[in-house]
């Protein structure tokens, strides 16, 4: 089965993470089908960028998320929401 979940890059105590869609059945540094965002927690406020609009065709073909990177986009489609004039 496919995941939607995190890869971890960046140094030693200062993580950088990448939204990958990879075979759930490897470990998560082995190879990945696609790239659909990055998640930077070192940043004030954590920088998080996520193609929605990818990860809504991975979960049309069937592909499971992650509880973290679900997390993820569901602050990614908050940000995304532009505040009201009123």
């Amino acid at each position: 089965m496919l995941m939607i979940r995190l890869r971890r890059g960046g140094a030693k105590k200062h993580p950088m993470y990448r939204v990958v869609v990879s075979d759930s059945r490897k470990t998560p540094t082995a190879d990945y089908l696609d790239q659909v965002g990055i998640y930077n927690p070192n940043v004030e406020p954590p920088e998080i960028r996520i193609d929605l609009e990818k990860v809504d065709q991975w979960k049309a073909k069937g592909a499971g998320v992650s509880q973290t990177v679900d997390s993820l986009i569901r602050k990614a489609r908050h940000q995304g929401e532009a505040p009201a004039d009123s």
